[in-house]
């Protein structure tokens, strides 16, 4: 009885420790939304070109080294470019923080961002098979990485007519989440989070035809080992499985700035169908040479090289990956 009585007392301890954890952490989200209200509110205010140019200054030099961005970039580059001279190092160093910063200004300005990519050009070998999809109804999945901004493909494709919908993180605070979450659906819907339900939503829209943007870039722990920037990179199968399973195109695309401001919008050629694993390595091999030559448009603050975890049983992955890691299986062929 007394040792009953003393796991229902412990029991009860961790879970008001729980509750009183997580009314600090809300109180931090709220505080911390609040201050990036405040200041996507004054940018806002601004005229477009001036605050895509302070949001780019602010982020490369008082976010990014209060939060510790400058750190986690240089040990990125100490890994895959050992040799890299000093001074190209500090370049990237400002420039990626500076990227993220016109790319968090453009995705909250919405009609503004989408009527400039609305005037560039689709480039790419890729631009015939994707028009003959949408001509057609055929499905497609969209997949590029965090380069430039991974949005400008779609605000385009949307501003063309074609049903262009996306597959999104949602963000670990919830009050910032909310207004995140309007912001890109002002550059086109339908947007679907990760999860059950977003999953579902998302296949039933991919087999009436839809093209579905992801970003493939991010680490994901029971994702299949495979290699970027020579190294290996935990990555999810799930955009080459559900094209297998729904027979839709897989098809690079990337929005690369333009030192005019402007983006070249690529459309590489589509990926052909193989054996997953396959596919996405030369996805993985498609981002990594758009970074080689862009070194400093890549999200070089990814923890992208991590070591491998125990598989997770969730059907999506976790917290800081962009793709399903288990989509429906493959129909196989026989």
């Amino acid at each position: 009885m007394r040792a009953k009585s003393w796991k229902v007392w412990v029991a009860e301890i961790r879970r008001s420790m729980a509750r009183e954890v997580n009314r600090h952490q809300m109180a931090r989200y709220w505080i911390s939304d609040w201050m990036i209200r405040a200041a996507l509110f004054v940018l806002l205010s601004l005229p477009y070109g001036t605050r895509v140019r302070l949001s780019a200054l602010l982020m490369s030099r008082i976010v990014s080294p209060l939060a510790g961005y400058d750190v986690r970039i240089r040990k990125n580059l100490k890994l895959i470019v050992p040799d890299m001279q000093q001074a190209e190092v500090d370049h990237i160093v400002r420039t990626v923080p500076a990227n993220l910063g016109r790319t968090l200004a453009e995705l909250y300005s919405g009609p503004d961002f989408v009527n400039r990519v609305a005037c560039e050009t689709l480039q790419g070998q890729g631009v015939a098979a994707l028009d003959e999809a949408h001509r057609t109804g055929r499905p497609v999945m969209l997949v590029t990485g965090h380069i430039g901004n991974y949005d400008a493909v779609r605000g385009m494709l949307t501003r063309r007519g074609y049903r262009v919908g996306g597959l999104y993180r949602e963000m670990e605070n919830p009050f910032f989440n909310r207004h995140y979450v309007a912001a890109i659906s002002r550059i086109g819907t339908p947007l679907f989070p990760r999860g059950r339900k977003g999953l579902a939503n998302m296949v039933r829209f991919l087999k009436s035809g839809g093209m579905v943007g992801l970003v493939l870039d991010q680490h994901v722990r029971d994702g299949a080992r495979l290699t970027f920037m020579g190294r290996d990179a935990l990555t999810a199968l799930s955009a080459a499985e559900m094209a297998l399973r729904y027979n839709a195109l897989v098809v690079p695309t990337y929005g690369i700035r333009r030192p005019d401001g402007g983006f070249d919008l690529i459309i590489e050629a589509p990926i052909p169908h193989c054996a997953p694993e396959v596919m996405t390595q030369a996805l993985n091999d498609s981002l990594e040479a758009r970074v080689r030559t862009n070194m400093d448009q890549w999200l070089w603050t990814h923890r992208r090289w991590k070591p491998a975890a125990r598989r997770s049983k969730k059907l999506l992955g976790e917290v800081g990956d962009e793709t399903p890691t288990k989509p429906p299986k493959p129909v196989s062929k026989r």
